[in-house]
């Protein structure tokens, strides 16, 4: 198959989660024998014209002179492009600014659509955003020939909302099987000695929840967050609840870094609840990290029983003054393990997305 991949700012991945997708299932797609491209955001640091057996295509990206709006104008470059190249099958990762060019579209190529989360509910966007963003949602749903949903509670959205199937197809990650037991040191944090949150610092994470439940809490073990706490939610975040047990250690994007220090926390705070399967909970999950995870069906989806859940800042009081000892909770850490194993491998991922490409270009309209 000829795959033409858009919607991200580009390979090797310094974004997010759709760039890490991409960022392991595109090498592999292409050492099976298919032929993918990939467009890059010409703000994108890397301007080689392959990576790993991938083509790359840099497009013209505004965002940096004009703000989001630069977002619609990369998004047109890429599809205009992408009328020139004779792809079979276009992966389309996300719909927040493509959508409104969904008439430009090559009509020979089958369009495949990874409906991301909801979007529209995220509280950073102004009602009016969210308003576009609704739509936008609505024309990549109806105007697609497959979707996606990366997550089982997306995929009934999907089919609730607008009596559209899309394959289940979630994100990967790799068990972690080489801690550093010096890792921690480097924050003068001792091994199990901490609890850990990572995540951007945005409302619908939960973030003020588990702070406020952790404030109350008679607990000694201090709660590191980690990510950029520097946009207005960030800051207020960091000026009201900042203190000797509470840290903020700012963003680290030192993956394997990242992934000692999920392994050796205590317990791991996941509190996203707008999103589908998110990637960071599966890195927690493959770094063996005892998880409590905000109430809702996407979070429930993947854990299942094999987490503590909270919805309120006195579910997190009264967790943390239950005083759990993660050895006693291994079956959950080992239950996790085997998802990631069985259900989350990147083998596993690109299998279900090379048969579900291949089956949208021989049945598009099914």
């Amino acid at each position: 198959m000829k795959i033409g991949i858009i919607g991200i700012r580009g390979i090797p991945n310094q974004y997010g989660g759709f760039e890490q997708f991409v960022e392991f299932v595109g090498p592999a797609l292409a050492e099976r024998g298919h032929d993918v491209t990939v467009y890059n955001s010409s703000l994108h640091p890397y301007k080689e014209s392959s990576w790993k057996g991938v083509h790359i295509i840099s497009r013209y990206d505004p965002e940096n002179r004009i703000g989001t709006a630069g977002q619609f104008i990369y998004d047109l470059n890429c599809i205009l492009d992408a009328r020139k190249r004779n792809y079979d099958v276009i992966l389309q990762l996300g719909y927040t600014s493509s959508s409104i060019w969904s008439a430009l579209f090559p009509k020979k190529a089958v369009l495949v659509t990874n409906m991301d989360g909801l979007e529209w509910k995220r509280s950073k966007y102004s009602p009016r955003v969210q308003q576009f963003l609704l739509k936008a949602e609505r024309w990549a749903a109806l105007k697609s020939d497959k979707l996606i949903a990366d997550s089982i509670g997306i995929q009934e959205y999907l089919r609730s909302k607008y009596n559209r199937d899309a394959a289940f197809i979630a994100y990967g990650a790799s068990l972690f099987t080489e801690p550093d037991a010096s890792a921690s040191s480097k924050y003068g944090l001792s091994n199990y000695g901490y609890n850990l949150l990572i995540a951007r610092m945005e409302p619908e994470n939960n973030i003020e929840t588990v702070l406020k439940g952790y404030r109350d809490a008679s607990i000694a073990a201090p709660l590191v967050l980690i990510g950029n706490h520097t946009n207005k939610f960030g800051s207020y975040l960091k000026s009201t609840y900042e203190s000797d047990r509470i840290r903020f250690l700012g963003p680290v994007y030192d993956f394997g870094l990242l992934n000692n220090l999920r392994h050796f926390s205590h317990l791991y705070f996941h509190g996203h609840s707008v999103g589908g399967t998110n990637p960071s909970l599966l890195e927690a999950m493959a770094s063996q990290a005892l998880i409590v995870a905000h109430d809702n069906i996407f979070n429930k989806s993947v854990l299942g029983s094999d987490a503590f859940y909270f919805s309120t800042p006195e579910q997190i009081t009264a967790l943390l003054n239950s005083k759990i000892d993660k050895p006693a909770y291994s079956s959950y850490i080992r239950n996790n393990n085997n998802k990631i194993a069985e259900h989350y491998s990147w083998k596993h991922i690109t299998d279900l997305l090379e048969n579900y490409l291949s089956q949208a270009l021989y049945e598009p309209n099914n």
